[in-house]
């Protein structure tokens, strides 16, 4: 590992216990009945621990979408061709993406990162062009990228939400934009999971049965020629992740060693918290599951994770769509436990009283 790699990993600290156990205690002083919030009182606490302060904030929230393309992806994996993905960057810093409406509603700022997009893009003051490659490599025929590509992209995460935190940052959620990257997040999941591809692996943006078998069969030559072992999260993402996979985990252990909770979105971004888990299994105490996606893997790595969705809407758009609204109850999660009055305050009656 490299030495930014190390350092960020030793900053990952186990959650303030003494913050959650305040945060906790405020909760049932609230005029309500204990626990009657469900969820939200449990995700109040926990992001008290991870901020290290009993009355934690949520006003500063910024969305990280990374987009990158997939070699993978001239074996027909997707429903969409490639050209999809630098169109679709395009659509981001033009504000006309489901991403920017949702970030417009819940007051998160958009973080758009070309981590290795095949088509060349404009300069433009709204991307961040961090570009490792035009796409990785096609994993059916070799590894996705070599070792230094996989550090590369890991180091770029961290160095991202590094930047946002320096300019304000309370909360972070993932987004992600490739074609052909839930061929990847299928192969990281199989692997890291143990399940076989089949039962990982779903339509992605929309393949027909056919389409579908043809996946599953490229998935399974990757793994068989390229043999990455659950046990080497980095192996893994480098013979046959992707990218921004490898820069979401970035900004996953990053956040966590800067006390910042990661809210984390679909399959993509699931398949990038198993490479961070993997690598430091600390982090996963920093990771909210943002929402469930229709994709069969997200379900198993999220139960393999030990995460419970805060959303189950049936969506499978990626961007960071699903964590982004998810940031929304995180932020009242922890107003209600800020600015909800006490029942000393408010003057009511406590139970038994």
């Amino acid at each position: 590992m490299t030495d930014i790699l190390v350092k960020t990993i030793a900053n990952i600290k186990p959650l303030d216990t003494a913050a959650m156990a305040q945060a906790k205690a405020r909760q049932d002083t609230l005029t309500k009945p204990a626990g009657s919030m469900g969820r939200l009182e449990a995700l109040s606490v926990q992001i008290a621990g991870i901020q290290g302060k009993s009355l934690p904030q949520a006003k500063q929230k910024a969305v990280i979408v990374m987009a990158a393309d997939h070699g993978v992806a001239a074996h027909g994996t997707s429903a969409y061709p490639q050209e999809v993905t630098a169109e679709m960057v395009l659509n981001f810093l033009h504000g006309g993406a489901a991403i920017n409406v949702i970030s417009r509603q819940v007051g998160a700022r958009v973080v758009i990162v070309d981590m290795g997009v095949a088509a060349k893009l404009d300069a433009n003051p709204g991307l961040i062009s961090r570009r490792i490659a035009a796409g990785t490599q096609d994993m059916s025929r070799g590894p996705a990228m070599t070792a230094a590509q996989a550090k590369q992209a890991l180091e770029t995460g961290i160095e991202i939400v590094t930047m946002e935190i320096k300019k304000g940052l309370d909360i972070v959620a993932t987004g992600d934009m490739g074609i052909g990257n839930t061929t990847a997040s299928s192969a990281i999941c199989a692997v890291m999971t143990g399940k076989s591809v089949t039962e990982v692996t779903g339509r992605g943006t929309g393949l027909d049965d056919k389409q579908l078998s043809n996946k599953i069969k490229i998935i399974n030559e990757a793994i068989a020629l390229n043999k990455p072992e659950a046990g080497k999260s980095m192996e893994v993402l480098a013979k046959v992740g992707g990218f921004e996979i490898g820069g979401l985990a970035g900004v996953i252990l990053g956040a966590a060693a800067s006390r910042v909770p990661v809210v984390i979105d679909g399959f993509i971004s699931g398949a990038a918290a198993l490479i961070a888990a993997g690598i430091c299994p600390q982090a996963k105490d920093y990771m909210i599951a943002g929402h469930c996606s229709v994709e069969p893997g997200h379900k198993i790595l999220l139960q393999h994770l030990g995460l419970k969705p805060l959303l189950d809407l049936e969506m499978r758009l990626g961007e960071g769509t699903g964590a982004t609204l998810a940031m929304a109850l995180a932020e009242t999660s922890v107003r209600i436990l800020g600015e909800m009055a006490t029942f000393a305050e408010a003057g009511v009656a406590e139970k038994g009283e």
